[in-house]
């Protein structure tokens, strides 16, 4: 496990099962015996909003960083990856964060999730490279459209017929 697993894993067990988390990142950096710029990379690249987190940082004020878990429901989460992050191609390891995200919160089962992922790969996606971001994109988004639909249907059905 190297250093970044570890903050990850100490932000993670300090945000619990709460919403938000507050820390000082320079106090975090000492804490871990980092740089600064340390505790930096593992909020950008392990909390990120296809992750469901968002950050907050206060300039000034002694460097206090907000660290939010976004709550949002299934038909949001979808949605809201379908009409921004998906417009103009995505490359294969923030689109791996979005599928992890979604088994995460129960709409594939892990089995699910490998399979997008497979399908997503560069070895999967016979393209030029500066095509596959953009062929990966509309494929992730097709999924999701499909995902949406299936999910809006079972939502809907009450089981009166």
């Amino acid at each position: 496990m190297n250093v970044s697993d570890i903050i990850e894993r100490f932000l993670l067990d300090t945000l619990g099962d709460e919403i938000t988390v507050n820390f000082n990142r320079n106090e975090l950096a000492q804490y871990f015996s980092v740089a600064p710029s340390q505790i930096n990379y593992v909020l950008s690249t392990r909390f990120t909003p296809e992750r469901g987190y968002i950050i907050e940082s206060r300039r000034g004020g002694g460097g206090f960083i907000t660290l939010m878990r976004v709550s949002e429901n299934a038909e949001d989460v979808l949605m809201r990856y379908i009409d921004e992050t998906l417009s103009h191609g995505i490359e294969y390891g923030k689109a791996c964060q979005i599928i992890e995200r979604l088994v995460r919160d129960g709409i594939y089962s892990e089995t699910e999730g490998a399979l997008v992922k497979a399908a997503i790969s560069d070895k999967a996606l016979l393209a030029p490279t500066i095509a596959k971001g953009k062929l990966r994109g509309s494929i992730l988004k097709n999924i999701l459209l499909e995902t949406a639909k299936m999910h809006n249907s079972d939502c809907g059905d009450d089981g009166d017929q």
